[in-house]
């Protein structure tokens, strides 16, 4: 079927007649009879049945027609952008995928900021684990990803916005004041105290592993395993256990809760923005870039 046949056939579903059908598409009826019965001939079947002046959808055409119904709604997509694109000089949509510990502070203040100048650009957002991000932009599932990534896929290209680290978070009273005041604590001074557990799978939550490993230190007494630092943290606000977070969710910290210290040996958490590599930039990805390298600097 060719688009105008398709056209056709859509406007006759909607309104059951011809003269209906050319008065939504805005043709004649005597064009809209010859187009039906041209789709009907290279199709090999009929469309409609006639009865008393009105057009019975066949079988076949109640088969063919929520496979039109989703082909209109993709050309009424690629409409609205392409009236975004003329309208504001760039993408019309920006399709935005981070880690959730980006999600709290940092993204928020990022996308203040690029509203400001970008007012014009819808903007859609997930949370996702940094794996996730990589699949999903593989996929072509969206514009640029945010993520904890010291190891990227080979078709993505990476961007260094800033390099945090792992830090410390321990409910009031829980650690001993000399370390306290000292500011650091080292991975064997966790031993035997109740840990937030970090999900092993996720980049960051293998680093911590693989430091633990080489300084020969094991949290027996892990209280609970989380997938995001964010729910590690809120276990610390509530005194279950020492939380071993990144740099970005440790700004979040309630100080009155909480002690903030930094952990040793140092374990790096790279910030990295994601994209796939081959694919031109977009203004609006530029720019929600640059807004999040500004907005992460002052919380590290």
């Amino acid at each position: 079927m060719r688009l105008r046949h398709i056209e056709v056939f859509n406007a006759i579903m909607l309104t059951g007649s011809v003269s209906a059908a050319a008065r939504l598409i805005n043709i004649t009826q005597p064009a809209v009879s010859r187009t039906l019965q041209h789709a009907e001939l290279q199709l090999g079947f009929s469309l409609f049945a006639r009865t008393k002046g009105r057009l019975t959808p066949t079988t076949e055409a109640l088969t063919l027609y929520p496979h039109i119904e989703r082909l209109f709604a993709q050309l009424d997509e690629v409409q609205r952008l392409a009236t975004n694109l003329r309208s504001s000089g760039a993408a019309g949509e920006l399709r935005i995928l981070t880690v959730l510990a980006l999600s709290y502070e940092v993204l928020p203040r990022a996308l203040k900021a690029f509203r400001e100048k970008h007012p014009g650009v819808a903007v859609v957002v997930e949370s996702l684990h940094s794996p996730q991000i990589m699949s999903a932009l593989l996929s072509q599932q969206a514009d640029v990803g945010f993520a904890f990534s010291p190891a990227v896929h080979p078709s993505l290209m990476q961007e260094s916005l800033a390099d945090s680290r792992m830090v410390c978070i321990a409910p009031k009273g829980m650690l001993p004041r000399a370390l306290v005041r000292n500011g650091s604590v080292a991975l064997h001074d966790l031993a035997e105290l109740p840990v937030v557990g970090l999900d092993s799978r996720d980049p960051v939550g293998t680093s911590l592993s693989q430091a633990c490993r080489q300084a020969g230190v094991g949290f027996h007494r892990a209280v609970v395993t989380v997938q995001t630092y964010h729910a590690a943290l809120a276990m610390a606000h509530h005194g279950l256990g020492v939380a071993l977070v990144d740099g970005c969710t440790a700004s979040s910290a309630d100080r009155a809760k909480v002690d903030v210290l930094a952990l040793e040996p140092h374990i790096p958490v790279p910030i990295r923005a994601l994209r796939v590599a081959g694919r031109p930039d977009s203004v609006a990805v530029r720019a929600i870039t640059q807004a999040m390298r500004e907005a992460i600097e002052p919380m590290l």
